[in-house]
């Protein structure tokens, strides 16, 4: 099989099939860079009110570089990977004191970029800008690995790359974004990857080798994951009247520099629990035990005891620190100013009980 057979009939068939997403409308390059950044590890439909909200506060690239971290890890609360926003602000700084604060219209430059990586800069090469350069995602790789009835190994890099030039190689220089979305919409809709793809339904069902083969259900074919390691953990919700208590993460690690609810190694007992807090500085009133739950990262799986533990007023103001990254905040701004990660989401409502 050609490549190059697939561009007329995969063109025609996104002309026919393409959703009606946000980012499509006006795909300037912050848009598309925003929607991309966004869409990694997360559905279309999840991204979609986070997209509005993130171009609303933060319409250009000169507002995302002015912006306080908490606003913008606020703004991307429950989205996960908060490294991703990061360097898009560590990006948007380098694009205003270098270019003026507009996205230079070179893939080299954008590629080069905090937190830019390959598919992300062809994305926005093709579609804002219109040059010829591949993006080759999760899906396109599946889609290019069943055309082909390949069995190699998408995950290595050495696969993505090759793939890379295959598509570079046939990309039409008239239509290069809607070529790349053209494949990503395809393996988003039809060559799926849960389940068996929808090849009745596939424009390209003449022209792909493991349907006439058999052998679409055996691919792409990846490296198997590495078992997660299991902690277990105490999560405190620690109150006061309309207060509650926050801790900051370190700068470095799993969910790094973010707020969270107070959380320990291992599930402790009540008496356990109480005398953590006194070791805090905090005088516990009345305590309550909450159900388990369990969160799941990419390399670590939490499995979580919780507790509601109403205190004294710490003596301080609203916002100072009695201890090591502690903060005693007023429930109404933890919610309104602070971002905390969906790991403790399973907690965060029993910051509104009376104990």
């Amino acid at each position: 099989m050609e490549l190059r057979e697939i561009v007329e009939p995969l063109l025609k068939w996104y002309d026919a099939n393409a959703r009606s997403l946000p980012w499509r409308e006006e795909p300037t390059p912050y848009q598309v860079w925003v929607s991309e950044i966004m869409l990694q590890q997360t559905r279309v439909e999840a991204v979609k009110p986070y997209f509005a909200r993130f171009l609303q506060e933060l319409p250009d690239i000169s507002h995302l570089a002015k912006a306080s971290e908490d606003q913008i890890l606020k703004l991307w609360e429950g989205l996960g990977y908060y490294s991703r926003v990061r360097n898009m602000q560590k990006a948007a700084k380098i694009i205003c004191e270098e270019y003026a604060g507009e996205m230079p219209a070179d893939f080299g430059k954008i590629r080069a970029l905090p937190g830019i990586g390959s598919y992300t800069a062809g994305a926005i090469s093709s579609i804002a800008f219109g040059l010829a350069k591949p993006a080759v995602d999760g899906n396109v790789l599946r889609v290019l690995s069943r055309l082909q009835a390949s069995y190699d190994d998408i995950l290595k890099q050495s696969v993505k790359k090759r793939m890379e030039e295959q598509v570079e190689q046939v990309i039409p220089k008239a239509r290069p974004g809607d070529f790349n979305q053209s494949l990503i919409e395809l393996g988003a809709l039809v060559c799926v990857p849960n389940g068996p793809p929808k090849c009745e339904l596939c424009p390209l069902g003449e022209l792909c080798l493991s349907r006439k083969r058999g052998i679409q259900q055996e691919l792409p074919k990846k490296t198997p994951p590495r078992a997660r390691r299991l902690e277990d953990r105490t999560v405190l919700v620690l109150v006061s009247d309309n207060k509650a208590i926050l801790h900051k993460r370190p700068a470095r690690g799993l969910l790094a520099g973010l707020y969270e609810l107070p959380n320990v190694e291992g599930k402790l007992r009540e008496d356990q629990v109480l005398a953590y807090v006194r070791q805090q500085g905090f005088s516990p009133l009345r305590i309550r035990q909450l159900p388990e739950a369990k969160h799941v990262f990419s390399h670590v799986e939490w499995h979580m005891l919780g507790y509601l533990v109403r205190m004294e007023e710490p003596e301080m103001n609203p916002g100072q620190q009695p201890g090591e990254a502690f903060l005693f905040v007023e429930k109404e701004e933890m919610e309104q100013k602070f971002s905390i990660p969906s790991a403790f989401g399973a907690y965060v409502r029993y910051l509104r009980e009376t104990l």
